[in-house]
């Protein structure tokens, strides 16, 4: 049994290791992020620098020289940012394709609408014995008077949305450049730095922290990887029953989508399943909320279950970080909360088994 004064250290260890765990992903790893994302990129650049760093060797009157491993990883980044650029140019030049047909439909549905809400305006007329049109003007009014607001809003609305764009990406330039500096910088002094963390005191407590970190991370990418091709199967497996003529882009879109934070498939499949439903058309309707349920339901189990399985937690435990982790870090808690459970636990078994000093 242990005794009282151990238990009560034990306490203040679990504490104090959650709350400094906490602190540092509240307030210091958004300081950190972009050094922490330029040194990943190193290591992943690392190998392929230092192969072309050798090879690309010259002799000047006996002395032999070699490009630095920095510049090499550096246009090795550019390279990669501009394949990378280049994909997300082609696919928004396809989707603003896609959205272009759409928009030459929309006459269409704005007509079957009207027909719709025309009809249905008379149908209650004749079932109350009211005025012919009476109902349908009335509704042809609020119609316009929503518009009309709608309009309005929806201006002062793309005004702010406008200028949270142009802070967004004069912040994304900065942190992108930052990034970039950091890779280089990183992969110049990859070995100094390693040097630096092997005699440093809390040696221990860094090697444990970054092999969780690349345990973690490497179960986000896998879990969320598999999650985007199922639910983008289902997608299209789903827009191809509605007879979509664009079911293969549609459902890329989707589950893509799904993927984002604060997003989700039921930011599409919701309105358009309640729009369908107006219409009268219950098959879609019910195609879709199905669609909707079964890529909540895949993507809510299996996130929990793969994440859990692959670092090491009883899907309870993956359960509960998750959401705490939402409710404290926003999207990003899906892997902070499971990684600071994970560092809580590990931080505090060191600590504990060897005395303090």
């Amino acid at each position: 049994m242990e005794k009282p004064g151990k238990k009560l250290k034990k306490l203040l260890i679990i504490t104090g290791t959650t709350g400094a765990v906490y602190a540092g992903f509240k307030y210091l790893l958004p300081l950190v992020a972009p050094f922490f994302v330029g040194y990943i990129f190193a290591l992943l650049l690392r190998p392929s620098a230092r192969f072309l760093a050798y090879r690309m060797r010259v002799t000047v009157k006996g002395k032999r020289y070699h490009m630095p491993i920095g510049v090499i990883g550096g246009v090795e980044f550019l390279i990669l940012v501009s394949i990378l650029g280049t994909g997300l140019y082609l696919g928004a030049v396809k989707l603003c394709a896609e959205g272009k047909m759409l928009m030459m439909r929309l006459p269409v549905w704005i007509d079957r609408f009207d027909i719709w809400l025309t009809g249905s305006c008379h149908r209650v007329e004749a079932a109350f014995g009211l005025r012919y049109d009476c109902v349908a003007d009335m509704a042809g009014e609020m119609l316009y008077n929503l518009v009309d607001t709608g309009k309005a809003a929806a201006l002062h609305f793309l005004m702010r949305i406008a200028l949270s764009i142009i802070s967004c990406l004069a912040k994304g330039a900065i942190v992108s450049l930052v990034v970039f500096l950091a890779a280089i910088l990183s992969l110049q002094e990859m070995e100094d730095l390693r040097v630096r963390r092997d005699q440093s005191t809390f040696r221990k407590e860094f090697n444990l922290i970054g092999g969780r970190l690349v345990q973690t991370g490497k179960a986000w990418f896998r879990s969320q990887g598999i999650i985007l091709f199922i639910t983008t199967g289902l997608c299209i497996g789903g827009m191809f029953l509605i007879k979509n003529p664009y079911y293969i882009m549609a459902g890329i879109g989707i589950g893509i989508l799904d993927a984002l934070p604060i997003f989700g498939t039921g930011t599409v499949l919701i309105p358009w399943a309640v729009l369908e439903l107006l219409m009268g058309d219950w098959k879609q309707a019910v195609i879709l909320t199905a669609l909707y349920l079964v890529c909540y339901f895949v993507r809510q189990i299996m996130e929990v279950r793969m994440m859990g399985g692959q670092v090491g937690l009883s899907p309870l435990e993956t359960l509960a970080s998750v959401y705490v982790g939402l409710e404290l870090f926003g999207f990003f808690g899906f892997i902070l909360g499971p990684l600071g459970l994970l560092l809580v636990e590990d931080l505090v078994e060191v600590w504990t088994r060897e005395p303090m000093g």
